[in-house]
């Protein structure tokens, strides 16, 4: 598992109370004994209002086609969670390097604000 690349992982809903199988894109590398990553939620419902946090990643995207995602989606920078990568199901695709800079300058500021 590395950073820029996007897996299929159980990513619990809002309450906690259920995992679902989405697609989420690596937002590090592994770290520590168990091997944790932090995952960043990838939506194909894309929101009405984008949010700062948003990037769409549509068929005019650069990265679309090496994404390996099947539809229009919005990586959403609010939405993290951490997990050991033995709970990755598989990987999809990836994402270029400036796309993970626009991630990392993203996250900077929502951090720092």
């Amino acid at each position: 598992m590395t950073k820029g690349k996007i897996f299929l992982v159980p990513f619990p809903y809002d309450d906690l109370s259920v995992n679902k199988l989405r697609p989420a894109v690596c937002l590090t590398n592994p770290l520590g004994a168990r091997r944790h990553v932090i995952l960043a939620y990838i939506t194909s419902l894309l929101p009405t209002n984008i949010l700062e946090t948003d990037i769409v990643l549509d068929a005019s995207h650069p990265d679309f086609p090496a994404s390996g995602l099947r539809v229009s989606s919005a990586i959403r920078l609010h939405q993290l969670v951490t997990v050991s990568t033995v709970v990755v199901q598989r990987e999809l695709g990836e994402l270029s390097s400036d796309t993970q800079v626009q991630i990392a300058e993203k996250l900077c500021n929502f951090l720092t604000q």
